[in-house]
């Protein structure tokens, strides 16, 4: 249980290098669940415009040193570390009025999310400071001028302005495809649970992974920051709409043209299949999922169900099983055993919830729940910002307005009928833009029609049925992999979305010139770069290997009794290989062609070296095409050229990408594709 404070500790900024605390005494702020004080925060005297060029001139040039496969390494360092002191978050996580389960969320889905980012960054970027998009695009017949997409890191700062719900997750969510990308942060978290996220980043800053001002936090209001912002700067935002368009139109973001994501209201849908009657597994999961929604960090979470879209035949039925269940939910002290829901994070938020379901009682009826008759399991009602689960009903919700408007940020819902599949698209639409929805169903046709609605005014979307009911992450929950966001009213932003969210922090500029010039600028081998001949590539470790390392084979004759033997021993005897007359009459071919994975096959044939030596493996292959048929009698080269070199930063080997090209004896291409292989750093190998 929650202990007596002695006396609520002050806030500091970190800022500068150095712990700043407020020139005044600040904000008090209160314990969820109690009421104790728990801080003070107060950034008066911070001098803001010299700690966004501390972190331009100190941080940014830092993290600009280092590879994306370097950074990847430092914030998987700190995610372990921060992993170990979870339980110290933990007991400070319950003062925000979250459950054990509320805070695994915020404090291990933060830094599980920062982990992610780093196994990214390391299996999907390469080992370089800079990130090539696309292909090359020839500019010329010759080859003599191209252009290639590249992606730098911009040389300003990120400022993160965050909510309170997750002052953990919102965070580490943020900072860390930002680090990954090469961009220094700054990060402001909402004060009322602001010192849960200064006790972490005071953890951060201890382990000195991070390089100095790469992480900066400002613990009260940013002043006169925003207005300080260049245009290699980047502001994210997480909050309500109408503070976020504030923010959005000052006037040195809209004449520095500084990238803005908002991340904003959001009156996320659910709907319930026609088929999902009451008795099957999609109704009961149903039901589950709302509840939970509603109940998990007691509603105050921006992907929380606040509509629930139900068939009309069967809203009777589901408002007397969710109130059912709704019922059932132990309100109380956050780390009293048995609770299930606790406090809101402030009476001021519990308050505008009680105002927010006055306003949507103009539309609706409560169904379930009182918002004024709190009962609790544990703690005291007059101490703390408790609220018991409120369900309501729309009858008529096209006729309605706050129902689609209004957003009770809390353990709040609404019920609504539709007559047919287009009304619930309509109604889920009538959102004006959210982060999430979902749809329950077992019929793909409900599936489909759904998805394929509301997809234009949604972020993500869940189908949820009794095939995924085990291993379903839930309509609410964010994952690093994908994209966290949504269109119109939910902000028109993006975060994370794996390596999306990390090119949100860099430039892309198209680079044109030579072959030569992009090879250099970009550490990649291109198409009419410069080729090196000499010692086999496949004899060179990485200490020795270049790009633009090439090979040139001898040629190979392909003949019909090599087509007929590879197709009797593969099986693959597909009529275009062994049937003249058929091959003839399909319009791509003029007569019996070589199987494609027979030239490839020859191809490796003529360009592998085969005695023991610092290639190790062979992973695969990427962008493989055929692109001119091989007649009997047609010979095939090779030219092999070394393309990308990525050497593994823990690992006594690297992964090298080759440039395959098999020609024909009139130079025409009749295969490309990239040879992917591992390569010891150096052979022979030491030890």
């Amino acid at each position: 249980m929650n202990a007596p404070l002695k006396a609520p500790r002050r806030l500091e900024s970190y800022v500068l290098g150095q712990w700043t605390p407020g020139a005044k005494d600040g904000q008090t702020i209160l314990d969820a669940g109690t009421g104790q004080p728990v801080a003070t925060i107060d950034s008066s005297g911070i001098d803001f415009a010299e700690v966004l060029n501390y972190g331009r001139s100190v941080a940014g040039p830092a993290l600009r040193k280092l590879s994306f496969h370097d950074r990847a390494g430092m914030l998987k360092a700190l995610g372990l570390k921060l992993m170990e002191q979870k339980e110290e978050f933990y007991a400070e996580s319950f003062r925000t009025g979250a459950t054990r389960p509320d805070g695994w969320v915020d404090i291990e889905g933060g830094i599980g999310t920062m982990l992610t980012f780093a196994s990214k960054g390391r299996r999907e970027l390469p080992n370089t400071r800079v990130l090539t998009e696309g292909p090359v695009e020839g500019l010329s017949r010759d080859n003599s001028f191209s252009a290639q997409h590249i992606l730098t890191p911009l040389q300003g700062v990120a400022i993160h302005i965050n909510a309170y719900n997750f002052p953990i997750w919102g965070m580490l969510e943020k900072i860390a495809p930002t680090l990954l990308a090469g961009v220094p942060c700054i990060v402001k978290p909402a004060s009322q649970t602001a010192y849960l996220t200064e006790l972490m980043v005071k953890r951060i800053i201890e382990t000195g992974i991070l390089p100095e001002g790469a992480l900066q936090l400002i613990s009260g209001s940013v002043g006169d920051m925003l207005s300080h912002v260049e245009g290699q700067d980047v502001v994210t935002f997480t909050g309500s709409a109408t503070t976020g368009r504030k923010l959005k139109t000052l006037p040195a973001i809209v004449n520095n043209s500084v990238r803005f994501n908002m991340e904003a209201d959001s009156l996320n849908a659910s709907i319930l299949g026609a088929d999902a009657v009451p008795g099957t597994p999609e109704f009961e999961l149903f039901v589950k999922e709302v509840a939970r929604e509603m109940t998990a960090k007691a509603g105050q979470k921006c992907t929380a169900i606040r509509r629930v879209i139900a068939p009309r035949a069967l809203t009777e039925a589901l408002i007397a099983a969710l109130g059912e269940r709704l019922a059932k939910t132990a309100v109380g002290l956050p780390d009293a055993e048995g609770t299930r829901m606790g406090a809101l994070a402030s009476y001021d938020q519990r308050d505008e919830v009680r105002a927010r379901i006055k306003d949507l009682q103009a539309d609706a009826e409560i169904v379930a729940g009182d918002p004024d008759d709190v009962r609790l399991t544990s703690g005291d009602a007059q101490s703390g910002a408790f609220m018991n689960p409120v369900l309501l009903y729309c009858d008529k919700p096209f006729a309605a307005g706050a129902v689609h408007e209004v957003e009770a940020f809390g353990p709040v819902s609404t019920v609504m009928p539709y007559d047919s599949l287009e009304e619930a698209v309509e109604l889920a639409n009538k959102g004006k833009g959210s982060l999430a929805a979902s749809v329950f169903t077992n019929d793909a046709h409900v599936a489909e029609e759904v998805v394929l609605g509301i997809a234009p005014y949604h972020g993500r979307v869940l189908i949820g049925n009794r095939v995924s009911a085990k291993t379903s992450t839930g309509h609410g929950s964010p994952l690093a992999g994908l994209v966290h966001g949504g269109p119109g009213r939910a902000g028109g932003g993006e975060e994370m979305g794996g390596i999306r969210g990390v090119t949100h922090y860099m430039q892309r500029t198209a680079v044109q010139g030579a072959p030569n010039m992009l090879s250099a600028v970009t550490g990649r081998w291109v198409e009419g770069a410069d080729g090196h001949q000499g010692t086999h590539p496949f004899r060179k470790s990485l200490a020795e290997l270049r790009i633009g390392d090439q090979l040139v084979t001898a040629s190979r004759v392909v003949t019909k009794e090599d087509v007929e033997h590879f197709a009797e021993f593969t099986g693959d005897t597909f009529y275009a290989h062994m049937d003249s007359a058929a091959a003839k009459a399909n319009p791509f071919f003029d007569d019996r062609v070589a199987h494609g994975y027979l030239i490839a096959s020859f191809a490796a044939g003529l360009f592998v070296e085969p005695n023991p030596g610092p290639v190790l493996a062979n992973y695969g292959v990427d962008n493989l095409r055929f692109l001119t048929p091989v007649y009997f009698g047609d010979s095939l080269q090779v030219r092999l050229t070394c393309k990308e070199i990525n050497p593994r930063a823990n690992a006594d080997h690297g992964e090298v990408r080759w440039d395959c090209q098999v020609t024909n004896q009139k130079g025409e291409v009749v295969a490309q594709y990239d040879v992917l292989t591992m390569v010891a750093k150096e052979w022979p190998a030491k030890g």
